[in-house]
């Protein structure tokens, strides 16, 4: 098994079945009914729940246990869910295919990141929307849940880097939130919170 594969072999959900407060919280900017892309959804836990918004949802993990109770839970919330399994410091999505693309605590390894970053965006249609949290370096002073390795954890100057010429940044915020997301994220944690549209083009 995989290192995903094991963490979610556990009765009930590692991270909770309820979605991201920051995803929730910027739903409302989605296309209603657009397709919508959940890169490292693990359980599928925002995948669903933009699925009950009315969404064509694809969620990729690397974990084919996570993506099991992913569609277990689709299946007892009656909503559809596509799911593909993937790898992704390989896997692209294809240009222009998504309204928007979903990344919560998807911590990339530095020598993939950029450029898995930038095969995700190219995968917004103009005008689509990321959407994403990650923990900060400051996060190793908490015991709330995400890797111990800095190098892993992400600042706003990185995304802007990684997206550059591809995204405008809406938003970037960083600071203490409190988290309540299975036993996987729990208690007081150091978060960046960042929005970005993909670029529309020049009109001719």
């Amino acid at each position: 098994m995989t290192f995903w594969d094991q963490a979610f072999d556990i009765p009930g959900y590692k991270y909770g079945t309820a979605p991201n407060a920051f995803v929730r919280e910027q739903a409302a900017r989605l296309r209603p009914g657009g397709r919508v892309l959940v890169p490292g959804d693990g359980e599928g836990r925002n995948g669903v729940w933009l699925a009950a918004q009315g969404h064509e949802v694809l969620s990729v993990d690397g974990s084919a246990v996570g993506l099991a109770k992913a569609q277990e839970l689709a299946r007892q919330q009656g909503v559809p869910l596509r799911t593909e399994l993937a790898d992704l410091a390989q896997w692209a999505p294809g240009p222009a295919g998504f309204d928007a693309v979903v990344l919560t605590y998807v911590h990339l390894p530095p020598a993939i990141r950029a450029d898995a970053h930038r095969r995700l965006a190219a995968a917004l249609r103009p005008g689509g929307w990321l959407v994403l949290e990650a923990f900060t370096p400051q996060q190793l002073a908490y015991a709330s849940g995400g890797p111990r390795d800095a190098d892993m954890l992400y600042t706003a100057q990185q995304l802007r880097a990684d997206f550059a010429g591809l995204l405008r940044e809406e938003l970037a915020w960083d600071g203490v939130v409190q988290l309540d997301e299975g036993p996987g994220h729990q208690g007081a944690a150091h978060v960046l919170r960042w929005l970005a549209q993909a670029e529309r083009g020049e009109t001719q």
